[in-house]
């Protein structure tokens, strides 16, 4: 009997409404529990590779702490410790790791690799972060949302920024969802060709337009990694686009403020808000530990 494939989870389009949904619940059970100091070890004797190309704070934590605390084990393999530094083909990396180990989380640059190595892998793999997509932050975000002010179908959201690979992850995220995505940047930094379709996006020149009446303000910011040679245009550029006071006052009372951090106050938002009331960053930091929780039991053992 011929195998069926894994799963992979390489764009936040490559799961349905429904398995977002049952995720979703998934992270509210198991995050429960883990602020109940229950014990709750489905993933016992599993190994996690953790493959890092890009630099990581919140990646590498949740993934790493998630696994241990689904009773599993992770490893962690930076280029530069492993033969992808001397060359070996993504491929070849691919057809080994994945007969050692019973899933693969990589943080890398083009969307590319990462569908090479998933295109040779035995093991479900899991999109840590790329240039063009970050869907695990996004799983985060959309879940932070439905606890603080329950289902995000038929809100708004705001983009407000560069329209990097979080933002295009977003895009990805408001068909399924079906909600409203505002996004606004300096010209030159325009959204990519189909992107988004006119139903669920609205692009704006003015950024406080943007957020006029929206349930969610959310940015990164202005250089990612990568664009760092750029940094010094981006500034200029990007000037007027921070998420300060004023912009959070068009937007609705009970609207919520998110950032996927690493922050910079001052530039692309001001203290006052990322520090402020509205904001949720904090819970949105943590959610990348429990919604990871969810997608790691789901990718090894389906449906519980």
């Amino acid at each position: 009997m011929v195998a069926s494939p894994p799963r992979h989870f390489l764009q936040f389009r490559d799961f349905t409404r429904d398995e977002l949904d049952y995720l979703f619940e998934r992270t509210r059970w198991i995050k429960d529990r883990f602020k109940r100091y229950e014990v709750y070890q489905p993933l016992r004797d599993r190994t996690l590779a953790m493959v890092f190309e890009k630099a990581s704070t919140r990646t590498r934590v949740s993934f790493e702490a998630g696994m241990n605390q689904l009773g599993g084990i992770a490893i962690n393999l930076n280029r530069g410790d492993t033969q992808l530094a001397r060359g070996e083909p993504i491929e070849d990396v691919a057809r080994v790791v994945s007969r050692m180990v019973d899933v693969v989380m990589i943080r890398t640059f083009e969307q590319s690799i990462i569908e090479r190595f998933a295109a040779h892998s035995r093991v479900p793999v899991i999109n840590g972060l790329t240039n063009e997509y970050h869907p695990c932050q996004i799983l985060a975000d959309i879940h932070t949302y439905i606890e603080h002010r329950g289902s995000i179908a038929g809100r708004t959201v705001a983009w407000i920024g560069d329209p990097n690979n979080v933002c295009a992850t977003w895009l990805q995220a408001a068909p399924i969802f079906d909600f409203r995505l505002h996004v606004s940047m300096p010209p030159g930094y325009a959204l990519p060709p189909d992107a988004a379709d006119s139903r669920h996006c609205a692009v704006f020149d003015d950024p406080e337009a943007a957020c006029e009446g929206v349930d969610l303000v959310t940015t990164d910011v202005w250089t990612s990694m990568g664009f760092e040679a750029e940094n010094d245009v981006r500034q200029r550029a990007f000037e007027h686009w921070q998420v300060d006071a004023t912009m959070m006052r068009r937007a609705s009372a009970d609207a919520l403020f998110m950032h996927c951090l690493p922050a910079h106050r001052g530039e692309e938002v001001s203290a006052d808000v990322i520090d402020g009331p509205q904001s949720v960053v904090w819970d949105e930091a943590e959610n990348r530990l429990h919604a990871q929780k969810a997608l790691l039991e789901y990718l090894v053992c389906g449906r519980v």
